[in-house]
Formats: structure tokens, sequence, C-alpha cells
């Protein structure tokens, strides 16, 4: 065990400790994890590591300091951010050669697994000495994980030097409020982006079966290599993709609450739609091939594929009219055929009729919809 000396205190009933840990302790006990995804997932560090001669070398070790940061995508945190790091260690630097600041005077959050033990000092019963279990990664930064980073990337330099850092730790916080505490304090203040909100509010946040699902299939279309979308979506709201996932899974969650595709607690219903979308848009692909492959059309833009995942039920219902299997290939290419004659790749132009038209999610949503309902052009 560890002995760090702490104040304990209660808002509302709920306990938690105000403490001061050494540069040792936070080297020592606590975890850095990022929010990621499998395999096919996003570094955790984000961002490039400087190249020109002229610019000042990092004192960050990257190669040992990313091999310390583990991804999982039952962690809340965002990726970290290279020059975010490479910032703070030179401040950390200048403050300990000036001596006339601390560069770590705010408290950071910290949750800790395990059950902690408190034991008063004296006449207060609010002073004492909080026992942590001395294990490594026992505890999780919630706010202030770039601070502690930096600390773990400069702790050579703080050898000899007494060093404290305030912290404020909760000991065994439900996930769903460690998550919403981390959203509370980041939402605002630091701006976290749409797409990070989406994949937490899934699962982390809230349980959300709409929400959760539409965050599965966009994944699927991303991270499958047989999809036409793969590589193509912004995860996390960052990578190589062009399309942010945050439109597209709000509106595919808006389609599954309302309940088109049928019964979420039904069995194989996750595989089964995931496995409609990404034959879905293969066709969509093929229909719209010299579009979808082209450098100057806006098919794969967000405005389009939210049309075309507007439009998903009209083609459920058809598949659903044939008796058709609703992930059978070829089955949704008989029912896309229509856009092919009817809409074709020139429609998608981005200096001609996508522009001329001032498309929208609504009008081209109408246009496809049309297309089904008369696949042979009969007057509207």
């Amino acid at each position: 065990m560890i002995n760090v000396a702490a104040i304990r205190m209660q808002q509302f009933g709920v306990q938690f400790y105000q403490a001061s840990l050494t540069a040792s302790d936070i080297d020592k006990l606590v975890r850095f994890e990022v929010l990621n995804y499998g395999d096919n997932a996003q570094s955790g560090v984000r961002g490039r590591r400087a190249k020109s001669s002229s610019a000042a070398p990092s004192k960050v070790n990257w190669d040992l300091l990313e091999r310390r940061i583990a991804s999982s995508e039952k962690a809340y945190q965002r990726q970290i951010i290279r020059k975010k790091i490479d910032e703070l260690v030179q401040y950390y630097e200048q403050c300990r050669q000036a001596r006339d600041l601390p560069s770590i005077p705010g408290a950071v959050i910290i949750s800790c697994d395990e059950k902690l033990t408190f034991q008063p000092t004296g006449d207060d019963a609010r002073m004492g000495l909080l026992k942590v279990p001395e294990r490594e990664g026992i505890l999780r930064a919630i706010d202030g994980q770039h601070r502690l980073l930096a600390l773990h990337s400069d702790i050579a330099r703080f050898e000899g030097e007494e060093f404290s850092v305030p912290a404020i730790i909760f000991d065994r916080l439900s996930e769903d409020h460690v998550v919403q505490m981390f959203v509370t304090i980041n939402a605002k203040h630091t701006r976290l982006n749409a797409s990070h909100l989406v994949s937490l509010s899934g699962r982390q946040l809230y349980r959300d079966e709409a929400l959760a699902t539409a965050h599965d299939v966009v994944r699927a279309l991303n991270d499958r290599e047989d999809s036409p979308l793969y590589g193509e979506i912004k995860l996390l709201g960052v990578g190589s993709g062009r399309v942010a996932q945050a439109p597209l899974a709000q509106e595919l969650k808006k389609l599954f609450a309302s309940g088109a595709f049928g019964d979420p607690n039904k069995a194989d219903f996750y595989e089964d739609t995931k496995r409609f979308f990404v034959n879905y848009f293969k066709q969509v692909a093929v229909v719209f091939n010299a579009a979808w492959h082209g450098r100057k059309y806006s098919v794969r833009s967000a405005t389009a594929l939210r049309a075309f995942i507007r439009v998903a039920p009209d083609v459920i219902q058809r598949l659903d009219q044939e008796h058709a299997e609703r992930g059978d290939f070829r089955a949704i290419g008989r029912v896309l055929a229509p856009w092919g004659r009817r809409i074709g790749d020139i429609r998608f132009e981005t200096d001609g009729a996508w522009k001329r038209s001032g498309t929208s999610v609504e009008s081209l949503a109408k246009e496809l919809k049309l297309a089904l309902q008369y696949p042979e052009g009969a007057a509207v």
C-alpha cells in the first residue's frame, strides 16, 4: 500500500478525496488509455513527429511513450495530441528552470478501480491518509491525461525534486458516471467533436440501442475491407477518412428508432443490419460506378450518403415484397437498378447537376424514392 496525504470530501452523498500524489506515484499507479477499435483503429497518438531540422527537437521519447498508451473500445479518452505533450514538457522545463511557477497547479481528476481505505489522523475526521494499492495502472485519468503523460515522459528530470501533484480521486465510480463526468468536463471547454460523443453515448455514456446499432453499422462500413467505404469515415472525428461519423450515425439512429428495420432485440438483428448496409452500399457503388470511383463527383459526400441511408427503408420494403433476404447482394442490386436508368452518374457531378440543383439530403432522397416507385420512368 502507498500512503497518500488526503482530505475526505462529500458532495450530494458522493464521497471522494483531494490528495497529494508524488511524481513517482503518478508514474507507477496511473494507466493511460484512449478510445479505439480493434486492429483497423488509428494510433493512440495524433499528430506528426517533427521532421524539419530547423524545428526544435522534441524532448519526448515517443517510442517509449506510445507503448505506454493503451487503446480499447471500453476507454473514453480521445487520441493523445503530440503537439500538446511537447508543449507541456517544454513548459515543465521552463518552470523547473525559473522556479517561479508550479507546472501542475490545478488538480487532475482520477478514478480508482478498487475501493480505497481512508485512515483519519488527528481530531478532524476529514484529514488523513489514503491507502492506495501499490499496483501498476490501478488509477485512470478522467481529466488531465495530457498533463500526466507529459509528467511521465519528463520523469527522469524530476530526480531529486520534491514534486507533488494535486489530485481528486474517486474510487469505484460506475463506468457510466466516469464517462458522464469526462463528457461534462470536456464537451464545452475543449469542444469534444460530435463523432467522439456518438461513440461514447451509444454504450458508455448511456444505453441507446438505436445509436449503438447505428455506431456498429458505421464501424462495419469503415472497417470491413469488402465495404466500398473502407477507411473513408472519420471514426471518433479523426483519421484520413473524408466523411464524419456523426451525421451518418445520427441518420441511421433515426431509422432504427422508427422501427423501420424491425425489432433490435430479435436474434441476429445486428449482424443482419450490418450485412444489409455493407451490401447496399456495394450495390450503390456498382450502380453509380463512374461517379463512385471518379474525382469530380459528390456521390460519397455526407449529403449523398445520408440520402442513401434515408431511402434504405424503401429498399427493405421492396426486398420484403419480393420475399428476398434483406442482405442478399444480388436482390439489392435488382431493387437499385432503376437508379442507374433514371438518375445516373451525371447527377452527382460536383460542378454540374449537383450544384445546379442545390442538392440537399431531402431533395436527393426524394429523387431516389421516386426512381424506386416508378422504375420505368412513369409520369409523376
